[in-house]
């Protein structure tokens, strides 16, 4: 697909403040490699293939399994991801398919029993983040494939 808009060059004050949300993020107490993973998820439910190429490829260089990343459309039928994890990717989930506008009571339960709250602010400004870029990078199609690991820092 060709690109629509150069987002690097025409985008770059509307994502200066898309950073700060990045940088935010990035002091998180959740670790890393769960919010790339959520990443990469949310971008999965999405479609967003440049998304998916950089998550993936920061997965990776960080020591992310090819299997947990093969099977993450179908991580509820596996017995690679820990209790937090799910937990995680369960409210990524729900928070990114927003049905009947609500995040069921069971899915918080299951996000608070592995989460703090301070936590649980930050795993869903990370999810409607990545949701944010997602919508971006659909709508304006930039080139898959060029991310190269660390290109864009905190996020």
């Amino acid at each position: 697909m060709e690109p629509r808009i150069n987002l690097f060059e025409k985008g770059q004050n509307a994502f200066k403040a898309m950073y700060g949300l990045g940088s935010y993020l990035a002091k998180s107490p959740i670790e890393k490699s769960l919010l790339d993973l959520i990443y990469f998820r949310v971008s999965q439910i999405n479609g967003c293939g440049f998304c998916l190429d950089m998550h993936s490829k920061d997965l990776r260089a960080k020591g992310e399994t090819e299997q947990r990343l093969y099977v993450m459309d179908a991580w509820r039928d596996t017995p690679f991801f820990t209790d937090r994890e799910r937990a995680a990717l369960t409210s990524a989930e729900a928070l990114t398919k927003l049905t009947d506008n609500t995040v069921s009571d069971e899915v918080f339960e299951q996000a608070s029993s592995q989460f703090t709250e301070d936590e649980l602010v930050d795993l869903t400004v990370a999810v409607n983040t990545i949701n944010s870029y997602n919508r971006i990078n659909i709508a304006f199609r930039p080139l898959v494939g060029t991310y190269k690991v660390g290109d864009f820092g905190s996020h």
